[in-house]
């Protein structure tokens, strides 16, 4: 059968020297504490992509708001001219219907009314208490 040594010292003494040699070597300088240094945070970056597209969407939802808002103003705007010039064609036919030639030239031919032979006033007295 085979014995075995004990490990000495010696045996170890490279394997120490290899991790020594692999590690970065910080160097500390008066008055600062050495740091190690931090790993990106993904998740914050992923958080303020997250923000801003729902920002942008609410912008672009906003815009699409404004646009239908704008379509109903121009159809209102129409639809207001349309009234004010048949308002203006209905007045136009109530001056010319309400005219007093037209009346008196209806009233002696359609109502065989007359001319009044005389137009008499009468003046009341106010009564003072």
């Amino acid at each position: 059968m085979a014995s075995f040594a004990p490990a000495t010292a010696r045996a170890y003494a490279p394997a120490r020297k290899r991790d020594a040699e692999a590690a970065p070597r910080l160097q500390s300088r008066p008055g600062r504490a050495v740091r190690p240094q931090q790993r990106p945070r993904v998740a914050g970056g992923v958080l303020w992509i997250v923000i801003v597209a729902a920002l942008l969407a609410g912008i672009v939802a906003l815009n699409v708001a404004v646009l239908r808002l704008n379509m109903q103003v121009e159809q209102l705007d129409n639809q207001h001219d349309e009234l004010v010039s048949k308002h203006e064609g209905l007045q136009s036919q109530l001056s010319t219907a309400a005219a007093a030639g037209r009346v008196e030239e209806i009233a002696t031919k359609t109502l065989h009314l007359g001319a009044p032979a005389a137009t008499t006033y009468l003046e009341l007295k106010h009564r003072g208490r």
